[in-house]
């Protein structure tokens, strides 16, 4: 189904990518979309634990190893190692900080029971660690099909009922993209004439201007 700038007033809505404790899958964002006064219409992106390695599980610079339905904290340095953590916080990723633009996917780090960890009290604390690969293809990288966040040179398609989903701009997914964030501004009126889709980025500068591709 492909988007056009035409249609009337939707509602739009945000759906957060997450990397589950017992599932771990870095997903493309989904998005809402709804139509402006001027016709075009706005876009709402729609990203495992055992015992740690380092005084603290999964602290700022330390890695994960490979897996997605369970993993372990590793040294970098390890053949195991797979993602190093670029920020770390306690709570939820609806209650707190944003995680980088370029994150590959995020951590949730429930408050369960290992074995061992970093004081010795059997727990830890709930949080998440936004995670990026070592080694490429970096889904987080503008244009790269996914991450946590929807941020400028990414690209997305329609996937009917309101909603949009990011996919890589070179084309190599399944579906290929329909439009390409090239801006991010504070309002949609300093979005450029060839905006077709206002995509919803929050931030600073939450809003994005997306043309066709």
């Amino acid at each position: 189904m492909h988007v056009r700038s035409g249609w009337g007033t939707r509602a739009a809505f945000a759906a957060a990518v997450a990397v589950l404790l017992t599932g771990c899958q870095g997903a493309p964002g989904g998005a809402g979309k709804e139509g402006g006064p001027d016709g075009r219409r706005t876009a709402s992106p729609a990203p495992a634990r055992q015992s740690g390695y380092g005084a603290v599980f999964l602290a700022i610079d330390e890695c994960s190893s490979f897996g997605r339905t369970s993993f372990t904290e590793v040294s970098c340095t390890s053949e195991r190692a797979a993602a190093r953590v670029v920020a770390r916080h306690d709570g939820t990723v609806r209650d707190g900080p944003r995680c980088p633009a370029t994150t590959d996917f995020v951590l949730h780090i429930s408050e369960r029971r290992p074995s061992s960890d970093e004081d010795g009290d059997g727990a830890v604390p709930r949080g998440y660690a936004c995670m990026r690969h070592l080694q490429p293809p970096h889904p987080g990288d503008p244009g790269g099909g996914g991450g946590p966040r929807t941020i400028v040179g990414d690209c997305v398609y329609d996937l009917g009922d309101g909603k949009v989903r990011e996919t890589a701009c070179d084309g190599s997914e399944q579906r290929k993209p329909e439009f390409k964030v090239v801006r991010a501004v504070d309002d949609r009126s300093e979005c450029p004439a060839s905006t077709a889709l206002y995509v919803r980025l929050g931030g600073t500068s939450p809003v994005g201007c997306a043309r066709p591709v």
